[in-house]
């Protein structure tokens, strides 16, 4: 393979991987769970609230979110990182930001994505998906405990009036 086949089958993955994550949200937030399961390996995991396996396992956590009181939520998924092992084999990493619905309440939350990816049958798919959170509060509550104000922002911005 020259040198262009290969900076060209290396941006094909980056954007395939890519894509991969966006049909993810989409998926997860729309309740296509026969998509969302379609996206990973048949031995792939899902790890974070729960560790869910293979498409049985994927479907019935995924599934049965509502059930336990995760009515609604919508995936911002920013930063993606992804680094490529080999021909088949991938990592990435991105910044999650969910506003959802938990028990009728808003929350707000927010986290990061670890996965692991592999190319089956020339698609990629997630091996492992993991999520951690840096918070999931309710909206009322606010994210920052007090961390953060605005006359905090402000004197990051010296010279820059906030009112």
């Amino acid at each position: 393979m020259s040198d262009l086949e290969q900076r060209i089958a290396r941006l094909e993955a980056l954007e395939a991987i890519r894509d991969l994550d966006a049909r993810y949200c989409r998926a997860l937030d729309d309740g296509d769970w026969d998509t969302l399961v379609s996206l990973f390996t048949d031995d792939g995991e899902f790890v974070g609230l729960s560790t869910a396996r293979g498409p049985a396992g994927l479907r019935t956590f995924f599934a049965g979110l509502a059930a336990g009181g995760l009515t609604a939520f919508w995936h911002h998924v920013t930063n993606l990182e992804i680094t490529l092992d080999g021909p088949d084999s991938a990592r990435a990493r991105s910044f999650l930001w969910q506003p959802c619905v938990q028990d009728g309440v808003p929350h707000i939350a927010a986290g990061r994505y670890i996965d692991a990816l592999r190319r089956v049958d020339g698609a990629w798919r997630f091996t492992t998906k993991q999520v951690a959170f840096d918070y999931f509060v309710p909206l009322t509550d606010g994210w920052d405990h007090g961390r953060f104000t605005v006359a905090s922002a402000a004197a990051t911005y010296p010279g820059r009036p906030f009112a």
